[in-house]
């Protein structure tokens, strides 16, 4: 299921970072200093990669 907007927003730094699944391979990772990025997991010539999108 999607993350929504107030879901995002409620997401608060924690003494690591972490991610969240939006879904096929979007998420959103969360900075212990309370950045929130876009990226994207995929596999490429059988290696997975990680795409940013930013914030």
């Amino acid at each position: 299921m999607p993350l929504t907007d107030f879901e995002i927003d409620a997401f608060a730094p924690q003494e690591k970072s972490y991610k969240r699944a939006d879904g096929r391979g979007l998420h959103i990772f969360v900075t212990r200093t309370g950045s929130k990025l876009w990226r994207m997991n995929y596999r490429f010539r059988g290696k997975q990669k990680t795409l940013s999108f930013g914030a």
